[in-house]
């Protein structure tokens, strides 16, 4: 027989036998600790639910007034408050005398923003639409338009990356002031020139109000291509169109005769048979259809050795489309980024103008090819442009995703390669090292 005890509670009141009053004491605290910065962390996601789009829209109405301060003047008027702030904490009077002086001297900068300006700018480039290397000079036309004469003034003009700034004088009512400026043309690029911008501000670079008078305007420097011999037969041959295997009932490809149905069109009822056989008979058609060029033009890194070699792969897919559109064809050109316009050679250039080398955006050259086919007619005639990184096999890929009975050339570009032209698998691989390597290759493809 046992005995049961009860152990006798300790004192403190905590009702939790075992555990001392501190202890209790400390868990009573961390939980009130916990509650209060629980409570501190939602009221402060309220205060900033609410503070935030304030705060934006304060930012957003006091913005052009805090730009006319440039960066050297806030760092004047930090340098002149601190001083003045920190003569009156140490008893300095060489600090307060240098926050009077530099407080003094933002006022006086004040002076030269006032004063309004009624200038009418005009931006024009002669020629709008260059070939890389080529001269393309620029025309920034300034005339009063108002009633006054206008004091000297700044016009600063972003062209491309780089900044003109042209001083214009005194004009007065209805005087015009012109200035002409070159525009590098190194590289393949939409160069934009604007807008035309007229600056107000002090000689010490403090102060600055900025108004702008002319919109953008768009420099295209488009790539340097080649010129193709037409495709006069190629042109021939899809006027007329180009035979499927696929029967019908009403074209101009003749297939054979069978015997006439219920609903089949009487004009193409075959007399002379039907009477010598004593039943009617009526023509069927092979389908034909327009050949339908597609350019596949690869814009991975991946795919190049440089960016020299890139520039070459888009001269090469230029030369070719610009011929295309040139001969009537139906004609698509796709990349990852984009797909371009082909209804005009001037459109396609200016579109090709905007290709740039991109990183990783699918995992293979098959799902490239098949993303970017997705919503193009099925080609008749495929090419794909690629650098000398794209490998046989990548070809191969693409060349799977359409039917047997398209055509497909590879053009393998290889900044310094030999051309070459050699069938692998029923396609055609064309190797191009030069630019000039494209009308002889096509000549020997037989394009």
């Amino acid at each position: 027989m046992t005995a049961a005890t009860d152990a006798p509670a300790r004192p403190g009141g905590s009702g939790r036998p075992g555990i001392s009053p501190a202890l209790a004491f400390a868990n009573r605290a961390r939980r009130g600790v916990e509650r209060a910065w629980t409570s501190l962390k939602r009221g402060a996601a309220s205060v900033n639910a609410i503070a935030r789009p304030l705060a934006v829209l304060v930012l957003l109405r006091l913005r052009p007034y805090l730009g006319i301060v440039s960066p050297a003047g806030w760092i004047a008027l930090a340098l002149g408050v601190g001083s003045l702030t920190s003569g009156a904490v140490l008893g300095w009077q060489e600090l307060t005398y240098v926050g009077v002086t530099i407080l003094a001297a933002l006022a006086v900068c004040t002076v030269f923003l006032f004063g309004r300006s009624t200038y009418a700018v005009l931006i024009e480039l002669n020629p709008s639409r260059v070939v890389v290397g080529q001269r393309a000079l620029g025309r920034l036309l300034v005339t009063n338009s108002g009633s006054k004469g206008l004091l000297p003034a700044r016009l600063e003009l972003p062209v491309g990356n780089s900044l003109a700034e042209f001083a214009i004088p005194s004009l007065k009512p209805a005087e015009e002031h012109e200035e002409l400026f070159a525009v590098p043309t190194n590289h393949r690029a939409v160069i934009v020139a604007g807008p035309a911008v007229s600056v107000r501000g002090d000689q010490l670079g403090l102060l600055r109000r900025t108004v702008r008078w002319a919109d953008p305007v768009d420099l295209f420097v488009h790539p340097v291509t080649v010129p193709l011999a037409p495709s006069a037969a190629g042109l021939v041959r899809d006027l007329e169109g180009l035979v499927t295997k696929k029967i019908t009932n009403n074209d101009i490809s003749f297939h054979a005769l069978r015997p006439y149905q219920p609903g089949d069109d009487r004009r193409y009822v075959h007399w002379r048979t039907s009477a010598r056989t004593g039943q009617l008979m009526v023509r069927q058609f092979e389908e034909t259809r327009r050949s339908q060029l597609t350019i596949i033009h690869s814009e991975y890194t991946g795919y190049y050795a440089s960016d020299t070699e890139f520039e070459l792969a888009v001269s090469v897919m230029a030369s070719m489309a610009a011929q295309v559109i040139r001969d009537g064809t139906q004609m698509s050109v796709v990349t990852e980024t984009r797909r371009l316009r082909t209804h005009s050679p001037s459109a396609l250039l200016d579109d090709s103008c905007r290709l740039e080398i991109v990183g990783k955006r699918h995992s293979g050259a098959r799902e490239f090819a098949r993303d970017v086919t997705r919503r193009l007619p099925p080609p008749s005639v495929l090419i794909v442009v690629a650098g000398s990184l794209m490998t046989t096999s990548d070809y191969r890929a693409i060349e799977l995703l359409f039917p047997s009975d398209a055509s497909m050339i590879a053009f393998h570009v290889e900044e310094g390669g030999l051309p070459a032209l050699k069938p692998v698998s029923g396609m055609q691989v064309a190797t191009i090292g030069q630019l000039s390597d494209l009308p002889k290759v096509l000549r020997r493809a037989g394009v």
